[in-house]
């Protein structure tokens, strides 16, 4: 029983970092558009914060 358990760890501990470099590598997807379209505000924000209002 102990042979078996030298063998059956090391398969285990291989499985287990197949599927961790799997769900490592796996391709996310980040929301762009929406980043842009606050980057743009942010930029429209602080052209306005320079201008001082005129009396």
């Amino acid at each position: 029983m102990g042979a078996l358990a030298w063998l059956v760890i090391p398969v285990v501990a291989g499985v287990l970092a197949t599927l961790w470099v799997i769900w490592s590598g796996r391709t996310r997807t980040t929301g762009d558009h929406d980043s842009l379209a606050g980057h743009q505000r942010f930029r429209e924000a602080m052209e306005r914060g320079t201008n001082p209002p005129k009396s």
